[in-house]
């Protein structure tokens, strides 16, 4: 009986030492959406996106005339609260259905260029959210 006092402490002291072990890592915050890579996840004032693919790239080049302007179009997913993603596209400068509210591509960076042929690790996409409670 008498050792079972001299070991309480100590089995304590373990259980204490072992709990501080087994907390969970936070995990890492998530970009806002003015500077998105592609494959990154961001914030959106509201819901959670990642741009995943650029579907098309039409603009014209900063250093050329046209008839044109032309168009980004971006494959999306969106990180819902249960984590299930579900795709969306967007269109630079347009207003997409999601959530409660819509989301707009308002920028595409960096322009392109005549003879410069963009990789895709070197897009960087700007969102905003309008909708919410």
């Amino acid at each position: 009986m008498q050792n079972r006092h001299r070991l309480t402490p100590l089995l304590l002291a373990a259980a204490f030492a072992l709990s501080a072990c087994a907390t969970t890592r936070d995990p890492a915050p998530l970009a806002d959406a003015s500077d998105v890579a592609l494959g990154e996840r961001a914030y959106a004032d509201g819901p959670i996106v990642q741009p995943v693919a650029v579907l098309e790239d039409s603009r014209c080049p900063m250093n050329a005339r046209c008839i044109w302007a032309g168009r980004v179009r971006v494959q999306m997913l969106w990180i819902r609260g249960n984590g299930e993603q579900q795709p969306f596209e967007v269109t630079l400068g347009e207003a997409t259905p999601l959530a409660d509210g819509s989301i707009t591509l308002e920028s595409v960076r960096p322009d392109r260029m005549t003879n410069v042929e963009l990789k895709p690790e070197d897009y960087r996409f700007s969102f905003r959210f309008a909708g919410g409670l």
